[in-house]
């Protein structure tokens, strides 16, 4: 996140002038097949590609939609798999205001899903933020989960100087915040972004302007991953690492994957010139990477 934070005070003026934006909208309209996991303080938006191939639970990265997975998830089912994808507490259709949004907490979320839909033990797939909820499902409970992948794995605290926490102090803290958001998610997609990009840019915009979105992500942005950090290793589920080169959010990604992936026994899939979102970036490639590993889980 740092490199591209680092021009971000320059750019706070620009971004105001662009505060005000579309009316709000449901994250995921048009979606007929949203289902919801109600849970303890609220609940939990989920699609379901249905049948009875093997269960794959993919959860989207901090401020984004399970859309995130929209190009991926027909090849996996095209492929025999039932894909699910659903929205981490606090955005899309879930519930906004929750009293915890560790990656902790949404591997609960996970677990309590495989629970309710009765089809597991599931391959758990996490995107940043939420590859630390694939560990901790797989942690929790192995025997409900029977392998991890982690696309631009954030699990353990980045490095942050001074002018960074400055730059996301200052986006989050007027009107603009919800144009610096989707202006850094923006930049997340160095290789090529998918065609409809911009159509689903603005449906992210629009849901983070509603009531309680902004606040469970800044929330979500000030966490310590140290807790992550503590059990990376400690399961034992074949793990495969997917990693662009491009990723903004490391110095260097292929280092991260590298020494992540030692830390963990996992294989790893390095995406020359990708970036935070391979799913999006290379949907066809990414997949077919999967469907190989998953050939191989037990």
């Amino acid at each position: 996140m740092k490199s591209i934070l680092s021009g971000f005070a320059f750019a706070v003026p620009v971004l105001a002038g662009c505060a005000a934006g579309t009316p709000d909208a449901q994250a995921g309209a048009g979606s007929p097949a949203t289902q919801f996991l109600a849970r303890q303080e609220g609940r939990i938006a989920y699609d379901d590609t249905g049948g009875t191939g093997p269960l794959i639970v993919a959860v989207p990265s901090m401020g984004d939609l399970r859309g995130e997975y929209r190009h991926l998830t027909p090849i996996l089912s095209r492929a025999g798999y039932r894909v699910v994808t659903l929205d981490v507490r606090g955005f899309g259709q879930s519930s906004a205001s929750w009293g915890d949004y560790s990656a902790h907490a949404v591997g609960q979320d996970v677990l309590a899903l495989i629970d309710h839909l009765g089809a597991g033990p599931a391959v758990v797939v996490g995107t940043s933020f939420a590859a630390g909820s694939a560990v901790w499902a797989a942690h929790d409970a192995p025997d409900k989960v029977r392998g991890v992948i982690m696309i631009g794995p954030v699990v353990h605290d980045l490095p942050s100087p001074f002018f960074v926490r400055a730059a996301i102090a200052i986006g989050f803290a007027g009107p603009w915040r919800v144009s610096f958001w989707t202006w850094y998610w923006n930049g997340l997609f160095p290789m090529q972004k998918p065609a409809d990009h911009d159509v689903f840019r603005a449906d992210l915009a629009a849901n983070l302007r509603e009531p309680g979105r902004m606040e469970a992500l800044r929330t979500m942005v000030s966490l310590s991953k140290a807790d992550t950090d503590a059990i990376v290793g400690t399961n034992h589920q074949p793990t495969l690492i997917i990693m662009g080169t491009q990723d903004q959010d490391f110095e260097d990604p292929v280092a991260e994957a590298r020494n992540l992936a030692a830390r963990t026994g996992a294989e790893t899939f390095i995406i020359e010139g990708g970036g935070h979102y391979p799913q999006a970036e290379t949907p066809d490639r990414t997949a077919a990477r999967i469907v190989e590993f998953l050939a191989t889980t037990p």
